[in-house]
């Protein structure tokens, strides 16, 4: 049997385990710090696999490994690029091929719908990072060192999805009955990636031959303005927090919280991805593998997020503390 190695216990490593299992597949996840709750069946290994030697411990036996795993926010320049070279290290002496979860800030502002041949031209730290990231993977691929593909998302939302710009701040929000909180301008057309749909297209791309040596964009849901996302996000959650639904925290708001909140100090370099309508094509994958992969329909994909909050809710699971910055709807700019 093939075996799977999951680099990574968050919302996209366990999606990942969840099309694995329902397959039956032989499944293994590596963490470094935390031992994840893992569904029966699954075997968990603490690795640091920064380390190359560690890397190859870990990914002994690996048939197909996926890299779902990135440091700490603040840390991607530092961390991230050692990552990579120990990922591509332990996968080197599996003899396995590798499946890279990435996102888009590699090509940095675009005045263009978002395809994989836009050249790679970030200007901040962090899509730097991606793009050397990247570059990693495809030079140890085309040096025949390894087998490698790439598969890109946008923003993201779903189940487990806690620390993104429409986790908590969104579907957290509406569970709990409050205002939302979005970035940039809610009328503008922006694309987000639900996860269980990321994840059937990473296992996708890793079973298939054609799809290596080259990046991916997975296939997403309609794209919609933010302000109907939150809109279709309240109607699933049947909340009403009063008028209006959403605060958006402006571009001069979010470079004042900036100075004194490290997460919105992050978040500052990718601010332009919310000043500009933010479309992601999906046009290469639908048009080499056709319909193998369809997304979740967009209404569907948001109620299945909204089911899995208010499980949390009724959990008792504490949320995420949410990027906040104090507003009032007219200090935010556009509102609804």
């Amino acid at each position: 049997m093939t075996q799977h190695v999951v680099v990574g216990a968050g919302p996209v490593g366990l999606a990942v385990v969840d099309v694995l299992q329902a397959r039956g597949a032989d499944s293994v996840v590596v963490t470094r710090d935390s031992t994840p709750d893992l569904p029966d069946g699954v075997e968990h290994r603490h690795a640091d696999v920064v380390y190359p030697d560690d890397a190859v411990d870990a990914f002994a036996g690996a048939d197909v490994v996926y890299q779902c795993s990135q440091p700490s926010y603040e840390q991607w320049v530092e961390e991230f690029p050692d990552l990579i070279h120990g990922v591509i290290a332990g996968v080197e002496a599996a003899d396995a091929r590798l499946v890279v979860a990435d996102n888009l800030y590699m090509y940095g502002p675009a005045e263009t719908r978002l395809t994989e041949d836009l050249p790679y031209l970030a200007t901040g730290p962090k899509g730097q990072t991606r793009a050397d990231c990247a570059n990693l993977v495809f030079d140890a691929h085309e040096a025949g060192r390894i087998e490698a593909t790439i598969g890109r998302a946008s923003d993201f939302f779903g189940p487990r999805v806690r620390d993104s710009v429409v986790g908590e701040q969104v579907f957290g929000a509406a569970v709990a009955g409050r205002r939302a909180t979005v970035f940039g301008d809610p009328q503008l057309a922006h694309t987000y990636t639900y996860v269980p749909d990321f994840a059937r297209a990473l296992v996708f791309l890793g079973e298939r031959d054609e799809a290596l040596g080259e990046a991916w964009h997975v296939p997403n849901p309609e794209t919609v303005s933010t302000r109907r996302f939150v809109e279709l996000v309240y109607d699933a959650a049947d909340t009403d927090p009063g008028f209006p639904h959403i605060v958006a925290v402006s571009d001069w708001l979010l470079t004042l919280g900036a100075l004194v909140s490290s997460p919105l100090g992050e978040l500052a370099e990718m601010r332009y991805a919310f000043e500009e309508p933010y479309v992601v094509l999906d046009t290469k994958f639908r048009d080499t593998f056709g319909d193998a992969v369809e997304p979740t329909p967009l209404e569907d994909a948001i109620a299945e997020t909204v089911a899995w909050y208010r499980d949390q809710q009724a959990r008792g699971e504490p949320e995420t503390e949410p990027v906040h910055i104090e507003t009032t709807p007219s200090e935010a700019g556009e509102s609804a």
